[in-house]
C-alpha cells in the first residue's frame, strides 16, 4: 500500500529556533520532552519503517515568530533538494501571519521555493488560554486578516485551515466568502473528546464547511486528542469524516513527531487500513496517496 503522509513536522533545533519547544512551554497536548529532539528527515523515514512512503507534506513547525518565516521554507526546500531525501518534503506548507501589512511581499518570496503549496497560520482559539494557538478571536471575520487570506489565491496557495470544532461555522462563512482560496482542514477538525459521541458542533460544523466545494480535510491528530486511543476509539471519526466530505476530499496524515508522543507510525497508519479495509480498492488509494497528490499538487 502506497501512502502520502500528508502532515508532519521537522525541526533542527541545534539551528534553529522553535520557540515552544525550546521554551519548555507544554499544552493540551501534554509533555513535550519526548519530541523535544531534532528530528529530521532520517527520522521520518526510520519511523515509517517497511512502510511505502512515497511522498510527504511538511506543515510549518512554528518557527520564532518574530524572525523571518521564509527561513523555514528555504531550511525545508534544501532538504527536499537534497538527494538522500528521497524528494521528501514533496509539499511545504509554511507560515505567514496574514494580517501583517507585508504578507504579500512574503508570500511572494515563499512562492520562490518549488515545493512551497501554502500557509498555515493556526486560529485555535478558546476561552481557556490553554487551548489558543491566538490571542485574537474571530480572526477569520476579521477584515485585515481576511485581506491578507484572499492575496493566497493571488500565489495559487492553499490555505491549512487549524480550528477547534466550535469555529468550523464561522469557517464555514469564510470559505463561502473567499471561494477561490482552496481550504485544507487539519487534524480532522480537532475533536475535543474522543469519547463522547459524535460532537454536535463538530458534525454540524464539518458539515456546513463541507458544503463549500474546494474544502478537503486530513484525517489526522486523533492520538493526540487521546493517548490511550484505540482503533475501534477513532473508528466513527474517521468513518463520519469520509462520510461528510466524501471519499474524493480526505486523506490520511501522521502528524509526526508530535503524534510519536501517542502512537508508532505503523500502528497509525495500520489503524486507517483497518478502518477502510472494506473500502474499494480506488477509494483507498484516494484517501492513501490520491487526494494528497490532487490538494497538495504533488
Amino acid at each position: 500500500m502506497k501512502i502520502i503522509d500528508t502532515h508532519h513536522h521537522l525541526w533542527d533545533l541545534e539551528n534553529n529556533y522553535y520557540p515552544w519547544l525550546m521554551d519548555l512551554t507544554d499544552d493540551f497536548v501534554g509533555d513535550h520532552g519526548s519530541f523535544r529532539k531534532t528530528y529530521l528527515i532520517d527520522d521520518l523515514h526510520r519511523d515509517a519503517g517497511e512502510l511505502d512512503l512515497i511522498k510527504s507534506v511538511h506543515v510549518q513547525a512554528e518557527f520564532d515568530h518574530n524572525d523571518d518565516p521564509v527561513k523555514e521554507t528555504a531550511w525545508l526546500q534544501g532538504v527536499a533538494d537534497d538527494p538522500g531525501s528521497r524528494g521528501m518534503p514533496n509539499a511545504i506548507v509554511g507560515f505567514a501571519d496574514l494580517t501583517a501589512p507585508d504578507v504579500d511581499d512574503t508570500l511572494m518570496r515563499h512562492a520562490e521555493h518549488a515545493n512551497m503549496r501554502g500557509i498555515r497560520h493556526m486560529l485555535n482559539y478558546a476561552d481557556d488560554p490553554g487551548l489558543r494557538s491566538t490571542e485574537q478571536a474571530h480572526l477569520m471575520s476579521n477584515p485585515d486578516w481576511q485581506r491578507g487570506y484572499r492575496l493566497l489565491a493571488n500565489h495559487n496557495m492553499s490555505f491549512d485551515l487549524q480550528i477547534w470544532s466550535w469555529q468550523l461555522q464561522e469557517a464555514a462563512t469564510l470559505a463561502k466568502e473567499i471561494p477561490d482560496v482552496p481550504i485544507i482542514v487539519n487534524h480532522t477538525a480537532i475533536p475535543k473528546d474522543l469519547n463522547a459521541d459524535l460532537a454536535d458542533d463538530w458534525r454540524a460544523g464539518l458539515r456546513a464547511l463541507a458544503e463549500a466545494p474546494q474544502v478537503s480535510m486530513k484525517i489526522s491528530a486523533l492520538s493526540m486528542m487521546d493517548q490511550s486511543w484505540t482503533t475501534e476509539m477513532i473508528r466513527p471519526w474517521v468513518l463520519h469524516s469520509i462520510e461528510i466530505l466524501g471519499v474524493d476530499r480526505c486523506m490520511f496524515a501522521s502528524n509526526f513527531p508530535v503524534d510519536k508522543l501517542m502512537t508508532t507510525y505503523s500502528r497509525l497508519w495500520n489503524a486507517y487500513d483497518e478502518i477502510v479495509s472494506d473500502f474499494s480498492e480506488a477509494e483507498r488509494d484516494m484517501l492513501f496517496w490520491g487526494n494528497a497528490e490532487k490538494y497538495y499538487r504533488i
